[in-house]
């Protein structure tokens, strides 16, 4: 049955190849959870599920999440509402995931990503310094990449490792923007920094490209199935878990 959303389909300069980008997304964090749960937490050994390639499936998933989250930014009527709503969610999952303890508690996961990223660009906009143009986007999407360790301890930069001060990690405080506490522990854990600059980038990006127009190939993409997958991402994100759960239950001990 064709999925649609009433008030998103009222919007006339809609891209739909987002949605689809979406869709796909979803899909292969669904196999890639189930992949986890059959892994760890059924103990059924899947021996391609192993670093890099784990590492690997699990950036393309979370990625293309912030990426597209960034260029939806330009495409909202209310981003604070917006990153109201994602912060609540991730709320509501630290919480759930605190009290079922079926694995390690989920604290400042994807989508506080979204919401905290949401919210920055949100700032950064209603003070009129938000990146914009194809120069901001490449000089933001080099800042991500060169901040990806930053949880680790360090900056990369030309190839050399930048040590951060230590007590920016001491202090216990600052797990939320990237910087996590000596006890912070997450199931899922994607903070501020490095994202921020990754969801900013794909603002700067595809507010300049929506100015001259997406090319034709990307505007005409469309596939109806996975655009729903899209368009319903959070929902589907909230209840996919305790179905796997119950899909693995048949392989526990």
């Amino acid at each position: 049955m064709l999925c649609k959303d009433a008030t998103e389909s009222a919007v006339l300069d809609r891209v739909h190849a987002f949605d689809l980008i979406r869709g796909f997304s979803v899909i292969s964090m669904v196999l890639f959870h189930y992949c986890y749960d059959l892994r760890f937490l059924a103990g059924v050994h899947l021996d391609f599920f192993a670093p890099p390639f784990v590492d690997i499936w699990r950036a393309s998933i979370s990625w293309t999440f912030v990426f597209v989250a960034g260029s939806m930014y330009s495409y909202s009527h209310d981003n604070l509402r917006r990153a109201g709503k994602y912060l609540f969610v991730a709320l509501l999952i630290f919480v759930a995931t605190s009290v079922a303890r079926v694995d390690i508690p989920i604290n400042f996961g994807i989508i506080f990503c979204m919401g905290a990223c949401t919210l920055t660009t949100y700032i950064l906009d209603r003070l009129r310094i938000l990146p914009k143009g194809i120069f901001g986007a490449v000089v933001l999407a080099l800042l991500f990449l060169s901040s990806l360790h930053v949880p680790q301890g360090y900056l990369s930069l030309l190839g050399q490792r930048v040590f951060l001060p230590r007590g920016l990690y001491d202090c216990g405080w600052l797990s939320w923007a990237g910087f996590p506490g000596p006890s912070f522990s997450s199931g899922d854990y994607y903070p501020l920094i490095p994202y921020a600059f990754l969801y900013l980038s794909a603002n700067s990006l595809t507010t300049h490209v929506k100015k001259s127009g997406f090319p034709v190939w990307f505007s005409k993409l469309k596939g109806a199935p996975l655009e729903c997958v899209g368009r319903h991402a959070l929902p589907i994100y909230l209840l996919h878990q305790p179905v796997l759960l119950l899909l693995s239950l048949p392989f526990m001990g």
